[in-house]
């Protein structure tokens, strides 16, 4: 009984907060416009301000400032467009980068990459639209979905112990099974491209490597969690790292080769 239940024993936390983020944003994606945009400032604001405070822990003054900061920085960078305005937002990520403690490089690669994604995903809704969006999102949420439940009920080999011991190869491959039938509802009802099924399974693999990344910078600098914001899930970079690197996925093809057509 207590084996099941440490396997387990955050499931009721997980699915509470899992249920209460996923409304906020089916809410906030379907109106679109200011509301997405306000969520994805915060919650870029906050997930810069538990990077900062995984990164200076002893002085973790500096975390608040570092939050607003990058809520500045991403909202005039989607105000102000492309161009000079995006240049001039590198100087203060090189700023406070500068100012930290240790791995200075590496916070201003991170910081500036959470900008890119939030920047991303905002840019994703306004050209792409809603459906679009939620197929993302859906991609991200049902990898990670079945993941959990495979990894737990047949565990099997670790798929990379030395940073993230809980995640297993039959987690892995149940993540990709699930992206794939993702695509293949959305290419029966959205009338999305034929080969969304494929790109989903790439996009499901961009979101664990999301998950591994942020799991080696915690296990870096010596941290369980980003924060305790949300029970069951630890911090919102927890929450969020598998759709951040989805969003960077998406981004790279954009510019490469463009995104699959999702109608409804």
């Amino acid at each position: 009984m207590s084996e099941v239940s440490g396997r387990w024993g955050d499931l009721a936390s997980r699915l509470f907060s899992g249920v209460v983020m996923a409304f906020a944003g089916v809410l906030s994606i379907h109106f679109g416009g200011s509301w997405f945009l306000t969520l994805i400032v915060i919650v870029t604001g906050i997930m810069c301000w538990e990077l900062t405070a995984m990164n200076a822990p002893r002085s973790r003054w500096r975390a608040l400032p570092a939050g607003f900061l990058a809520a500045g920085l991403l909202l005039a960078g989607l105000r102000g467009g492309a161009g000079w305005t995006t240049l001039m937002l590198f100087a203060p990520i090189a700023a406070i980068a500068g100012s930290m403690p240790r791995d200075r490089m590496i916070y201003g690669a991170v910081f500036s990459v959470l900008l890119l994604a939030g920047y991303g995903l905002v840019a994703f809704r306004d050209v792409q639209g809603g459906a679009w969006l939620f197929w993302l999102v859906l991609v991200v949420i049902v990898t990670d979905v079945f993941g959990y439940f495979a990894g737990r009920l047949i565990g099997g080999p670790k798929l990379c112990p030395a940073i993230s011991p809980k995640k297993t190869w039959t987690g892995a491959v149940a993540g990709w099974l699930g992206a794939a039938g993702v695509g293949a509802v959305f290419q029966i009802f959205a009338h999305a491209d034929h080969d969304v099924i494929w790109i989903s399974v790439i996009l499901s693999f961009a979101s664990q490597m999301g998950d591994i990344a942020e799991s080696a910078l915690k296990r870096r600098w010596g941290v369980k969690d980003s924060s305790n914001l949300i029970p069951g899930h630890g911090g919102l970079f927890d929450r969020f790292d598998g759709l951040l690197g989805a969003a960077l996925f998406m981004l790279l093809a954009m510019v490469i080769v463009g995104v699959p057509q999702v109608r409804f």
